[in-house]
């Protein structure tokens, strides 16, 4: 085969391989999390996933689209802003669902009483809808007033991907705290884990901002250090001490 004739096949080849990595950084953020949603529906038990995963998720993809806006990045990274934010709402919907359908007797918290003690712990999606739609109000009037300025866009571009490197510190600290990993899903971890090493692979690759690489490789380590705790903490369970109270009574993050 001449080099022509490779050349014409390497052609499409090569758009079919970029179209299939476009599509899985666009969706591939929000796949680690099936497995969670299937097992807290089967379960009716959401005490194993901390919800402020979502907050994380939600706050720092609203901040990576209104970055775009100052500095404009390739358009799958923006579309996966887009589908994230879409799947945490499914996660919280689900999650508080399950959680106040299991509370009897509890006074109604929302999000207009404006308590700190209550925040992020509300007794409907709803009102997590009107924080986030609060908060991205808020940070876009700020955004839109200070586009002028390159150190705010930097900085802003900065904080999303900053914020979305800690997205596993809620569970890392929640197993901390109860020196478990039941009802963690192992598969959504390990999809945390390959998934985020695509997409630092990915940044790096394609000359994402400097911001994104970097962050995306703290990202792994904080969920390799999950798949630690998930290791020791199951070859080293913690022995219940004689008339505590049942473990399943603690409440996530």
């Amino acid at each position: 085969m001449d080099a022509e004739g490779l050349g014409w096949l390497l052609v499409p080849l090569h758009q079919l391989v970029s179209w299939g990595a476009a599509g899985a950084m666009v969706f591939g953020g929000a796949v680690p999390y099936i497995p969670q949603y299937r097992d807290i529906r089967r379960t009716q038990n959401a005490e194993g996933f901390s919800t402020y995963v979502c907050l994380v998720l939600l706050v720092a993809n609203i901040l990576r689209i209104l970055f775009w806006f100052g500095r404009r990045f390739e358009a799958p990274l923006l579309w996966q802003s887009v589908v994230m934010i879409l799947a945490m709402l499914l996660m919280l919907k689900l999650c508080t669902e399950v959680r106040v359908a299991s509370e009897l007797n509890v006074q109604r918290r929302v999000f207009a009483d404006l308590e700190p003690r209550h925040f992020w712990r509300w007794s409907r999606f709803g009102d997590y809808v009107q924080c986030v739609l609060a908060f991205s109000g808020v940070a876009g009037c700020v955004t839109y007033l200070s586009l002028d300025s390159a150190l705010f866009v930097e900085s802003l571009g900065f904080l999303a991907v900053l914020t979305e490197a800690m997205l596993g510190v809620p569970q890392l600290c929640r197993n901390h705290r109860h020196r478990s990993t039941e009802g963690m899903s192992i598969k959504m971890v390990l999809m945390w884990t390959s998934g985020d090493t695509f997409k630092t692979a990915y940044f790096l690759l394609n000359g994402a901002p400097l911001q994104f690489s970097v962050c995306g490789l703290l990202q792994v380590l904080v969920d390799l250090a999950i798949l630690g705790q998930a290791y020791v903490f199951t070859r080293h369970p913690l022995k219940p001490a004689p008339h505590a109270a049942h473990p399943a009574s603690a409440k996530a993050l």
